[in-house]
């Protein structure tokens, strides 16, 4: 429990930030932590669903041919996505020091625009390599499709779509999401950053 003398000490110090200080710390710090839980739910999504397509894959008798590149662009996707996570950690700690009543601790704007930057290229590299994920899974379910003939049943297995092969889609679509929400943020904070 805090004391009120403690209280007011952390009121003065807060109040010694200057108020646009202020206010682009408590965006980076609120944006930070927003985007850092969105993105980390979406990486135990696409996580669970490249798990479920692989574990499908060692059980198959008959693997499909040409999805094993969509899972590798997939789990590139989601290390990513991880670093991207880790990224969004950063901002928290960045709006800390920005935070900071000590002058001195202040990260420069130079500073903070090349952290966002960053964190804009974090997200846009994520994005490439989660489309050319799905371009590749999308590109073997497209064939699969159409080599099956219409009305007559299917007697070669490699032809059949299986649900751990969308699985692989399902990753890798959910994967640019997630890296397109994270890209979005720091396009947003890098705005907010150059407004002050």
């Amino acid at each position: 429990m805090h004391t009120e003398s403690e209280v007011r000490s952390h009121d003065h110090q807060q109040s010694s930030v200057a108020p646009k200080l202020q206010d682009i710390g408590q965006t980076i710090r609120l944006t930070g932590w927003l985007t850092l839980w969105v993105q980390l739910a979406l990486v135990i999504v696409c996580g669970l669903a490249l798990l479920f397509a692989a574990t499908g894959r060692d059980f198959a008798q008959q693997q499909t041919s040409g999805l094993g590149i969509g899972i590798f662009w997939g789990v590139g996707g989601i290390l990513a996505l991880l670093f991207s996570v880790y990224w969004n950690y950063h901002y928290t700690r960045l709006a800390k020091h920005l935070l900071n009543p000590n002058p001195t601790l202040h990260p420069s704007k130079a500073d903070t625009v090349r952290a966002i930057r960053l964190g804009i290229m974090i997200g846009l590299v994520g994005i490439l390599i989660s489309i050319l994920g799905a371009g590749a899974t999308v590109g073997v379910l497209v064939a699969k499709s159409v080599s099956q003939p219409p009305g007559v049943a299917i007697t070669d297995p490699y032809r059949i779509i299986r649900a751990m092969d969308v699985f692989v889609a399902v990753a890798n679509i959910n994967g640019i999401f997630a890296h397109f929400i994270g890209t979005v943020a720091s396009l947003w904070l890098l705005e907010k950053v150059h407004q002050h």
